[in-house]
């Protein structure tokens, strides 16, 4: 029989209270200190070619493609108005480590002060996860949106009232800061109605509530549109789908085979600009002679001309997309490196952060190290030497931790494997597939295959050590 301690009260004054009070200080600490230890060295919260975007949707107040007037309000109210953006991961930190620890205890694992701690830091030394909680960008939050909905869906049984609402928080900023994330937790959340359908036909003991992380990811559906009417006059969704995925059409050839193949078509201005259209997608979207700076680049002219493309390629070459989407996908499930594009130059961001922010911040983030470009490859490729063959192994280590969770009786560690895979394979999809692959879309997922794999191997220690030596 196991003997719970009764919950930490911080107006208790009693020596066990004042001692276990002072033991979570020192754990959160060093967890959050090797949470956020890239941006401790930096002197800056690290930023990315996006960051300067989020942040002028609150200035402008205007929806663009691809970035969220969400996840830039986050930014504005957790900076507390421009004042300090250690705010924001700092932010981004405590909802990871509470999560990490909410992960331990619902599964019946050590859970205290140290061991949260333990799993904070290792997570941090041989995963990329520091480096997503460090940055300005929605990167941080997907993975805990996930980890907040297998909660929600699986071990809701586990969680206290004021837990479940601060998941539902969690999983609501995840989802409206990125539609990578939203479209993510669709799947999740159908994952999951699925789930509790197998469970009832195999007899399992695995406690599922469905209604909860479908409630949310519907409450988002809502939410968006709604709150970007009352707040800039539109009911809509953030906008660029079309534009990503017409990017992965060019990168495959498939958008300009349909050009040419097509053209001339009323309304359709790259009829007359194929010439100029890039190999790649990347060139497309960003290159400075692409074709599409000449249709209205990011503005949103072009949306409703490469919507349509987007249409008549899918209608016209079906097959030929579908495999390229599955590549694609294939590619993005390998591609994983910490700090991805981390040591380049961010013109705009720079240029928000020099001359549209208070002076104090301006100052504090051109004496960074990443903006005296101490961010480099080399420094990069030492940190990728572990956090690499880490991530693909523990990918693979699913695998048996689904087989191994079956085989000893714990159905929720072989569900969690489960899930966080088809978490990553989502993932994969919609960030390779329908747009294009890039490392730090699956850095962004993949240390909760780490994670995952490190709570089995405690749990299998704990199986061993309770077995009768003979």
């Amino acid at each position: 029989m196991t003997t719970r301690m009764a919950p930490f009260s911080p107006f208790s004054t009693s020596p066990a209270t004042l001692s276990t009070g002072f033991a979570w200080m020192i754990s959160l600490a060093v967890s959050v200190a090797a949470l956020l230890s890239p941006a401790l060295w930096n002197g800056f919260a690290l930023v990315f070619f996006d960051t300067g975007g989020y942040v002028r949707r609150v200035l402008t107040m205007e929806l663009t493609p691809g970035r969220s007037l969400f996840y830039g309000l986050f930014l504005w109210a957790s900076s507390f108005g421009w004042w300090s953006f250690y705010g924001p991961v700092l932010g981004q930190a405590l909802c990871s480590a509470w999560l990490i620890h909410l992960m331990l205890r619902c599964h019946d694992l050590p859970s205290g002060p140290r061991a949260t701690a333990f799993f904070c830091v290792g997570l941090s030394l041989l995963t990329g996860i520091s480096w997503c909680v460090s940055q300005l960008m929605p990167d941080g939050l997907v993975p805990l949106a996930v980890l907040a909905l297998w909660l929600l869906g699986f071990r809701w049984h586990r969680l206290g009232q004021l837990e479940r609402v601060g998941l539902v928080a969690i999983t609501l900023l995840g989802l409206m800061s990125h539609m990578s994330g939203m479209a993510l937790a669709i799947g999740l959340a159908l994952v999951t109605l699925v789930a509790r359908l197998l469970v009832q036909r195999q007899n399992w003991y695995l406690p599922i509530n469905w209604l909860s992380p479908v409630a949310v990811v519907a409450a988002s559906l809502v939410l968006m549109p709604l709150l970007h009417l009352v707040l800039v006059g539109k009911a809509t969704y953030t906008p660029g789908g079309p534009v990503y995925i017409f990017g992965r059409l060019v990168q495959a050839g498939i958008a300009q085979r349909w050009l040419a193949e097509h053209c001339p078509v009323p309304g359709i201005k790259l009829c007359d600009l194929q010439n100029r259209i890039p190999n790649t997608g990347d060139a497309f979207l960003w290159g400075k002679n692409s074709a599409f700076r000449n249709i209205g680049e990011w503005s949103g002219a072009a949306d409703a001309e490469l919507g349509y493309l987007v249409k008549a390629s899918i209608e016209t070459y079906p097959g030929a997309v579908a495999w390229s989407a599955l590549q694609a996908t294939a590619e993005q499930m390998v591609l994983i490196k910490s700090g991805d594009q981390l040591g380049e130059i961010h013109n705009d961001t720079r240029n928000v952060f020099t001359n549209l922010l208070p002076p104090h911040i301006a100052k504090a983030f051109n004496a960074a190290h990443q903006q005296q470009g101490e961010i480099t490859q080399r420094l990069l490729d030492a940190v990728n030497q572990i956090h690499v063959p880490v991530a693909h192994l523990s990918v693979l280590c699913l695998f048996l931790v689904i087989a191994w969770g079956l085989r000893s009786g714990r159905h929720d560690l072989a569900a969690a494997a489960l899930f966080m895979f088809l978490a990553l394979l989502g993932n994969a999809f919609i960030c390779g597939g329908l747009s294009n692959p890039h490392d730090r879309y699956q850095s962004r997922l993949v240390w909760l295959a780490s994670l995952i794999v490190g709570m089995a191997v405690v749990c299998w220690w704990q199986l061993r050590a309770k077995k009768p030596h003979p």
